[in-house]
């Protein structure tokens, strides 16, 4: 750790300085700039068309042509495009899915009425496991739903052999991949479709608002009656739709947006670079991998925290940086089956304990594209500083 400082001083939590003297927002996003997206939608704000305008039409093509994919829909938000695509896939039964990610997912799910079976996450790479996925298959099963998670592609062909092989459809929860690359691959060209979260925490954004991703014509059709409550325009509706409309202003934020997201992708990497190079000599951290050839969208940057080598619990350490005004989240603790909501549903039978062991010791830091460098490297450094001055024993004056 040379490129740290070699001493360590006592933490705020044991009368030491804080790291910073005031805090700082744990998620900052970057818009567009604001005169861009003005000049887009006032036109359209002047002339009464804030809804099923034609900037929705441009964004679609926009983002298709990023993708790589025929097919692109906007909605209201990445929550809805899921709960729309199960219904328009005409998945029934059961529907597997990892525990580990954000409820949202889950709730998708339940709202058409079927029943999640929990698979475990890969111990690596905190995506679902798809060896895992083929053991939970039954007679009843119809779909799975796999998750990027952070950004982190899945394993895709895996998945979509298996998906083959038993007839299954196969969604992906891209909410946060958005730019993200499978090999050569842009996420959002794999499986039946992909559905992306353009919410303010994500790379690219629009307000609040998602979007579906599909080389299906008819699908595509489908879910674009959906959001307009099933009615393709007949008034004479072909499915139990919602209103899942993005209206104009979100469709030209995130219009403006996909001009600055390679800036930000490339921001984004820097930081999880420098967060890895600081920290992989502390004890007790353990990191995400993403496979060589992948481009993760590092919308979190995440680490687990083991207490036996750490000497500090990640719930330990997580009060310990808020002392040094350091923000941080638990992405995502409890998982799903441990959540109040989803209990039923798992029994216990087939335990999932590498979700336990990420979940239990998963820590989010600060990850956004106005981070300075300066800032990054504070953070690291309180971390060094918490977890040496823990297990240096009585001499705290040197790192180990």
């Amino acid at each position: 750790m040379a490129s740290l400082s070699t001493t360590v001083p006592p933490p705020a939590i044991r009368g030491g300085a804080p790291a910073f003297s005031e805090r700082f927002r744990f998620i900052k996003p970057t818009l567009p700039d604001f005169q861009s997206v003005i000049s887009a939608y006032q036109g359209f704000y002047a002339a009464g068309m804030i809804t099923n305008g034609s900037l929705v039409q441009r964004f679609e093509s926009a983002a298709a042509e990023r993708l790589g994919v025929n097919h692109c829909v906007a909605v209201s938000s990445c929550t809805s495009g899921l709960m729309l695509l199960l219904r328009a896939l005409g998945v029934t039964g059961e529907v597997i899915l990892p525990s580990f990610t954000f409820f949202a997912t889950g709730h998708a799910v339940i709202w058409n009425g079927l029943t999640p079976v929990f698979a475990d996450c890969d111990p690596d790479t905190w995506t679902i496991d798809p060896a895992d996925v083929e053991t939970r298959i039954t007679e009843r099963t119809t779909a799975i739903i796999a998750v990027h998670m952070y950004g982190n592609p899945c394993a895709v062909d895996a998945l979509e052999g298996i998906a083959s092989r038993h007839k299954l459809k196969l969604i992906f929860d891209s909410a946060h991949a958005f730019g993200s690359r499978r090999g050569g691959c842009p996420v959002g060209q794999f499986g039946d479709a992909e559905a992306f979260s353009l919410s303010p925490t994500k790379l690219l954004v629009a307000g609040e608002g998602g979007l579906i991703s599909t080389n299906d014509g008819t699908l595509a059709q489908l879910l674009r009656a959906g959001r307009n409550y099933g009615d393709p325009g007949s008034y004479d509706p072909d499915l139990i739709g919602l209103n899942a409309r993005m209206p104009e202003f979100n469709a030209a934020l995130a219009l403006a947006g996909l001009a600055i997201l390679d800036a930000k992708l490339a921001r984004h990497n820097a930081i999880a670079t420098r967060y890895t190079e600081l920290l992989s000599s502390v004890p007790g951290l353990r990191f995400q991998k993403v496979a060589p050839a992948d481009l993760c969208s590092y919308k979190d940057y995440s680490v687990c925290v083991d207490p036996g080598a750490a000497g500090i619990t990640r719930d330990e350490l997580a009060s310990a940086l808020l002392a040094e005004n350091i923000e941080t989240k638990k992405y995502f603790y409890p998982p799903m089956h441990r959540q109040k909501l989803y209990r039923g549903y798992y029994d216990g039978r087939q335990s999932l304990p590498r979700t336990d062991s990420v979940s239990e010791a998963v820590l989010s830091l600060p990850i956004y594209e106005s981070l300075s460098d300066e800032t990054v490297e504070g953070v690291a450094r309180a971390i060094q500083r918490l977890i040496l001055y823990q297990t240096a024993g009585d001499d705290h004056s040197q790192a180990r």
